[in-house]
Parts: C-alpha cells; structure tokens; sequence
C-alpha cells in the first residue's frame, strides 16, 4: 500500500476561493448565479453480486424509487473479536481511493490543507459544484487521491448517554444542538430543537475571508459554538464572536495554522484545536502540526498546549483531534495517536510505534480507535472500543485482509464505513454495525454511484452527510430527475442497522432541491436542503418515526447570498445550526481569482 507524494504547493482553492477582507458590502454578498442548466448524472459506480439475507418478519419492502446497495452476501458476517477468514475475491488495492467525484490532488503533507473543488469554474447553483459532473467523471479516471480537509463533523449516534461523557454533541452544546437527548421539542416530536415563531433567515453576519499569499491554499479548519460564542479558526488563530452580530469577544493566539479541531464541545465549553509549530516561511512552508491546545470556547482562554515526542525523537504530527468524557485523543497516521486529560493536558497514555499502531480516533459517547498492525504494504486493520481514561481494549474487531482504511460514523454505537475495491465518489461503500461486544451485526453495501454522503481520505471521523440514530443509519441518495422540466432532486433513505436491510423511510428533498442529513437530534434527523437558483436553501427537522418533514429555518432566496453560500453544504464544509441559528464555513482559503471578487470564511443565519 504505497503512499503518494506530497502535493504540488500550487493547488486550487474549495469552495471556488476566498480573497481579501473586505468590508461586508450593503446588500450583503457578492454577484448574482445564474441559473445553471441540469448537471449530468455520475455513472453508477462499483457493486459485488451477494446472496441476499433473509427477510426480517414484518419488514416493510422497500419503495421502488429508494437506491439501494445490491444483496448482502458473507463479507460481512457476525463474529467476535477473533480474526475473520479473509474473504476471496474482496481485494482492495494499495491506494487509497479519491474522495467525493475524484477531485484532483494527492495526500498531502501534515499540516498542508489539501483543496477539495477544482479551479473556481462560473458557479452552479445547486449542490455547491463549481464544475459540470462529467468533468468530474474525467477527473475521477486519471487522479491517485484527493483529500477532503475538514472539521465539521457530526457523530450522530443512538438515544441515550455514556454517564461518563461530559462532552456534547458535535454542533451543539450542554445538551442543544449534538446531544441525543430524546428532548420534547416541537421540531419533530423527537428531539430538542424547536420551530422559530418565524422561520424566515436573516444574515446576522459575514466573517471575510483572511489574506493569502497568491498560488498558496492555508487551512483555517476548526468552528465551535456554544451558548454565548461562535469560534472560528483564522490564520494562525482562532476567535470567538457574538453569534447574533459576529462581533469579536477574544483573539486566541495559535502557533501556526490549523490542523484539526474537535468536533465535540465539552459540557464545560471546552473544545481543541491542532496548530502547526510555526509560522509558514519559504524556508519552512509546512510546519509541522505538533501543538494541541484545549481551550474555553466561551472566553478564549487557552487550558494548555502540548505535544508529544515517542521515543524521545521528533514530536509526533497530529492531523485529528477527539473528545470522550475527560480525554483528548489525538491521532495521526504515522507518528501513533496520544491522550490528554483535558483539565490539564497530563498525557493518560500513548500507545506504542512500531509493527502496530493507533491511525485515529473518534469520540464522543465512547472512545473508538482505528488500530493497523503488519509490515508496510501489508496492513491489518481493526477497530477498537477504548477506556478513554487508561487506553484499555475493551474489544476489538478485525477486518479482512485488503482492507487499508476504517471511517468511524458513529461511536455508540458503533457503525464505520470501508472503501470498496474500487474508486469511489464517498470513500465508504462498506457499512459496518457492530453491537456493544463489538461482534458485527451486519454490513450495508451502499452501491457507488448512489449516494451523496462523503468520508475523508486517511481520516477516521471525518465521514459527512451521513448520521446514525434509531437504530438506522441514515444517507442522502444521489440526485435525479424531478417532476418539473430540467430540475433535479434527491431523498435522504435508512437502512436497519440490525438487518441490513433499506427501510421505507424517504424524506424527499422536493423539485430543484438537494437534501442531506446533517445530525441527530434526539429520534429527530437535522436535514440542510440546498435551494435552487430562485430560492433559499432550508434547514429541515425529519421526524425519526413518521419521517413528517418540518421546516426550521429559510436564508433569504437573493442572488447575493445564494451565490455566497452556493459551495457550503454538509459533505464538504463546516455547519453547525442549533437553537434557531445556522453557521456555515469553510476550512480552507486561498487568494481570490480577481480583485474585485469578495468570499467569506464564515456565514451566520438567524430566525427573524
């Protein structure tokens, strides 16, 4: 399993691009989109015949029109944590898969952000792609790897709390927004997120986008919001704003750009960000992402920064960061993984490198690593349930031989996603449930080519539009042709995590719209639906039970902000809504195409 070389430093900026600050014009954002003719469809991708599993009594068949992955066969069969047989035929080759319609690029160097879109094309304005899917389909054929940098992530899992998390759900804090709390709400009987007395938006306000040095991409990768703050990393720091005006309240001085930032927020409102060791200088352009640093979201007080040296060597490079309870698990790839208690950065435990290694972790309601063992070119990989406290094994389950990446979706419980063996557009074909032994309980095959959800290139908790609850696992299909002439439209669908099997569940996103889940809320599902070129795009509550559909909040239908926010959706940015607010961001940014084009790191919603 080889490994690519470090990218070229001239690569194309995500999401078309950002420029210069500049101040917020009157009408709010930059020109208008014009109405984008109907994108072709991608070609249905990779699927394996299997034996079809047994129907389950009482199942409901599943809707003709609802996508489906092709029958079950014994890939994917029950076991405990001792080695499986290696499956014949299910070989996956030693690259690792592009991500997300093979955008352009290769594994990048730690700390180098690595851009996502190709060059910023006339925008489109559906969906967030700057570029036609045909082309895309080219670029797919020809690109080794792409890679998606990105730090909002939400880990939806399951109804019901570990009684040793003290952290909240990612987008949400103390309870709102993230936490399976089985709330009374009115947004769809399920959860705690509750209707707007209007549901119309207002732009409360617009975070310009840092200067860049031209041919240069930076990553400002890292959004955190509690009660009182929305953080937001900038270029070499991260500051907290007034959610309602986007006033500053604190600057926190970082040590170099961002890396990676947790996507959970303590109960306490402590969250963690992973900075380079330096300033980027032509004589050291990509420093190192050795700094971790905890700190209060709410006053920008920084708890502590720390890193680690295995072995006394060089300090290890950190490209993700998690949150369980009391513990902050950082991982890497390469360098092993390492915790900290998060009151004071103590190190709890630091696994050993050598013929095995931690690549990751994955927070939240119970600490989940990604472990591979084996000489280079032949790894194995198993996924492990941790004491975040000590790093103790309480199970671990092995996968197939082949098999060279694992993407954690949901730690409770726990449900990951594997590439299948050829390219795909999500980099999870394979989904796994396991039960609380960590014995699997079935695999979901999620047919290339059918759905929008997206999983990041050597990341363990970096799989997006994609959430778990009700003991379902819910995924967006790809989009199709609508009633109305020329439009397109998709549908969010579930699959049983204990059978396998599709669901009659169907949230369709509605003519001209694209829909995808963003995170549980309580039984509830938290939906963004990507407007059409004449009108605003919508944050929806679906009802985990009746799957009724019940609108939460409406941005304004302008050209101006439907062109600013085109390329901010749920797969490959950073959003966060709760309590009748939406924050949507980027991760990365770089110097605009043209002096007089105005891009924005950060946008926020509001209920008028």
């Amino acid at each position: 399993m080889s490994q690519p070389p470090p990218p070229p430093p001239n690569q194309p900026p995500q999401g078309g691009g950002f420029g210069a600050p500049q101040d917020p014009p009157p009408g709010g954002f930059g020109p208008p989109t014009p109405p984008a003719g109907p994108p072709q469809q991608p070609q249905p991708g990779y699927g394996y015949p299997q034996a079809p599993p047994p129907q389950a009594p009482g199942q409901t068949p599943p809707p003709a029109a609802a996508p489906q992955g092709p029958p079950q066969q014994p890939y994917g069969y029950p076991q405990g944590p001792a080695q499986p047989p290696t499956v014949p035929g299910y070989g996956y080759p030693g690259q690792q898969p592009p991500q997300g319609y093979g955008y352009p690029g290769q594994q990048p160097q730690y700390g180098y952000p690595q851009p996502h879109t190709m060059p910023m094309q006339p925008q489109a304005p559906k969906g967030g792609k700057k570029f036609g899917a045909q082309a895309a389909i080219i670029v797919a054929a020809v690109v080794a790897i792409g890679l998606i940098v990105g730090a909002g992530v939400w880990y939806a899992s399951s109804s019901g709390k570990d009684d040793k998390d003290t952290s909240a759900g990612p987008g949400g804090t103390e309870g709102k927004g993230g936490d399976n709390d089985g709330g009374g709400g009115t947004g769809g009987g399920g959860g705690s997120e509750k209707v707007p007395s209007s549901t119309g938006a207002k732009v409360l306000f617009q975070l310009p986008a840092p200067e860049v040095p031209k041919k240069e991409v930076w990553s400002v990768e890292g959004s955190w919001l509690t009660d009182k703050v929305y953080a937001k990393a900038g270029v070499r720091k991260v500051v907290g704003h007034d959610p309602d005006t986007g006033k500053e309240t604190w600057t926190l001085p970082l040590t170099g750009l961002t890396c990676a930032g947790s996507p959970e927020v303590t109960k306490d409102g402590v969250a963690v960000v992973v900075a380079e060791d330096a300033k980027r200088t032509k004589a050291d352009p990509y420093p190192s992402c050795t700094e971790v640093t905890a700190f209060d979201v709410n006053t920008g007080k920084a708890l502590w920064t720390k890193s680690v040296a295995p072995g006394g060597g060089e300090k290890a490079k950190f490209k993700e960061a998690s949150i369980s309870g009391t513990t902050v698990a950082v991982g890497s790839g390469l360098d092993g993984g390492a915790a900290f208690d998060i009151a004071d950065g103590k190190v709890l435990w630091q696994p050993k490198v050598g013929t095995c290694e931690d690549v990751g972790y994955a927070g939240g309601e119970q600490l989940v690593a990604v472990r591979k063992c084996g000489d280079y070119g032949n790894e194995k990989y198993e996924v492990q349930k941790l004491d975040p406290k000590t790093g103790t094994v309480k199970w671990s389950y092995k996968l197939p031989s082949g098999i060279d990446n694992a993407k954690v979706i949901s730690t409770k419980p726990v449900v990951f996603g594997v590439d299948s063996g050829e390219i795909t557009a999500s980099g999870a074909t394979d989904i796994f449930s396991l039960d609380d032994s960590g014995k699997l309980r079935t695999k979901i095959t999620l047919e290339d080519g059918k759905y929008e959800h997206d999983c990041g290139v050597n990341k363990v908790h970096n799989c997006k539009a994609i959430a778990v609850g009700n003991d379902k696992l819910y995924v967006p299909t790809k989009q199709h042709e609508g009633d109305e002439k020329y439009s397109r439209v998709n549908e969010i669908v579930s699959f049983s995590l204990a059978t396998g099997k599709s669901t009659s569940d169907r949230a369709d996103a509605g003519d001209g719209y694209e829909i995808w889940p963003v995170r549980m809320d309580g039984t509830d599902i938290i939906a963004y639906k990507n407007g059409p070129y004449d009108k605003g795009s919508q944050v929806v509550s679906i009802d985990g039970t009746s799957f009724k559909e019940t609108k939460l909040l409406e941005t304004p239908a302008t050209d101006q902000v439907r062109s600013a926010i085109s390329g901010m959706v749920p797969k490959s940015s950073e959003m966060l809504y709760t309590a009748g607010r939406l924050f949507m961001a980027e991760d990365l940014v770089s110097a605009p195409y043209s002096k007089d084009e105005k891009d924005y790191t950060a946008i926020g919603f509001g209920a008028e």
